[in-house]
């Protein structure tokens, strides 16, 4: 029977209980008789220190809400607090009594396109109140004080955790696979980034891989608000299987591992970009369609969107970025001793990206192009160790380091009940398809 991926979804309400040190995790059925399996989930809060005092939270009923006493105006993009002062036609003393005020924070200097400021004025039309949502959970309040300065009052509210399970199969696409099953652009993404130093997920999709993955989802006012962290998943590609866990150490850093403890990360990604598909593999003899003639092809070509982002498969230095006849538009990254990666055909370099710039894994270094010698738009991506050129497809990548040894009895815990958890989820739903046969 055909899995039915729209169906294999279990909420568990968590609520405020998730601080408690270990929650109850009730996983029933109308098929199959309840599992009771303890897990630790508090392992699961990353701690860090806090600037301030604990901001206030408020509950649904506390939450402000806004009359026709307010003005409200929407950051366009690139616009400045002094712009959108203007355009709303206050008074520049009111934004110099703003900004200068002592105890502010610096919300207000980061403003992003989308975000809603909120203006409150009084009989004069002098500037009172100043509100800025952040999110639907967090909200800054700027109130005049009798000196004329402003003081700030930060608002959060909490959202409702539920633990969540889904798995889907591969038909066509993982993208596509993950919408059948119900999971978030957001949530389908992160998953693709736990298992993206082990699978090419623009290469190595095959009709018939499975994913299973267990997560939390955010609900606000009792509605669906957003996903939230993956906390285990599993991702069976041609045949082989891998598992990640997600782990706070005592120190409050957060990765995933695998079930014995190995880092799911590399030094390298494997692809540098997501979702795209391979026009032309690594060879020593490829006949080359602009100069028509056979050479070797020391990279892997990636058939993409013109603009398409292109990310660094690891952390390094820009050692090149400037054009050339072949490579067109084309970055060098250095990592370390041994390594080099190389980015060729691009329409644009990645903001800031020059010569001597630092990069992280991940990051965004440039756009898909056809500059050099290129028939179309496309990657060309190459990988190069101690200056050899190897295939980027199937290079043996450096592994990051493990669970240190100080936490081994601690994640082994962890790992052990969280793993129960998840695989009671999954033999709930194939006893539920049983059943149902």
């Amino acid at each position: 029977m055909p899995l039915k991926v729209s169906k294999m979804k279990h909420h568990l309400a968590l609520g405020t209980i998730i601080s408690i040190g270990l929650i109850t995790a009730l996983i029933s059925s109308q098929d199959v008789s309840a599992k009771r399996i303890d897990v630790p989930l508090d392992l699961q809060v990353k701690t860090t220190p806090q600037k301030k005092d604990a901001e206030p939270s408020a509950d649904s009923s506390d939450w402000p809400e806004l009359d026709e006493q307010w003005q409200t105006y929407t950051v366009k993009r690139g616009e400045t607090l002094s712009q959108l002062f203007s355009r709303a036609d206050l008074r520049t003393n009111d934004l110099y009594s703003l900004i200068n005020s002592p105890e502010l924070d610096t919300d207000l200097a980061r403003l992003k396109p989308g975000q809603q400021l909120h203006f409150q004025l009084d009989d004069e039309q002098k500037l009172q109140m100043v509100r800025l949502d952040h999110s639907k959970t967090r909200l800054s309040m700027f109130e005049r004080q009798d000196s004329g300065s402003f003081s700030e009052n930060i608002l959060t509210r909490d959202t409702t955790k539920e633990l969540t399970y889904s798995e889907g199969q591969i038909k066509d696409s993982f993208f596509n696979a993950g919408k059948d099953a119900e999971l978030s652009h957001q949530t389908v993404m992160s998953l693709a980034s736990v298992f993206g130093w082990d699978i090419d997920f623009s290469l190595d999709m095959r009709p018939g891989d499975t994913f299973k993955v267990l997560y939390y989802q955010e609900h606000l006012d009792g509605q669906y608000y957003r996903d939230g962290d993956i906390l285990a998943a599993e991702f069976t590609n041609q045949g082989r299987t891998y598992r990640a866990i997600r782990y706070t150490d005592q120190n409050g850093n957060t990765d995933y591992y695998s079930e014995d403890g190995r880092s799911m990360k590399k030094q390298f990604l494997r692809s540098p970009m997501d979702f795209t598909r391979i026009s032309s593999h690594f060879t020593t003899r490829r006949y080359h369609p602009v100069l028509h003639k056979f050479r070797s092809h020391k990279g892997t070509d990636y058939a993409a969107k013109r603009g398409t982002p292109i990310k660094a498969t690891g952390t390094g230095k820009v050692i090149r970025a400037s054009t050339s006849r072949g490579y067109g538009k084309h970055v060098i990254l250095q990592h370390g001793q041994r390594y080099t990666t190389l980015y060729a055909h691009m329409n644009a370099f990645g903001k800031g990206i020059r010569k001597g710039t630092k990069v992280r894994q991940g990051q965004v270094i440039g756009y898909v192009g056809s500059t050099g010698l290129a028939t179309g738009p496309h990657l060309h991506y190459e990988f190069r160790v101690n200056g050899i050129h190897k295939n980027p497809v199937t290079v043996k990548l450096p592994d990051a380091d493990p669970i240190a040894k100080k936490e081994r009895e601690r994640f082994d815990q962890y790992a052990s009940n969280l793993l129960s958890s998840f695989e009671s989820y999954s033999q709930t739903q194939v006893a539920k398809l049983d059943t149902s046969e």
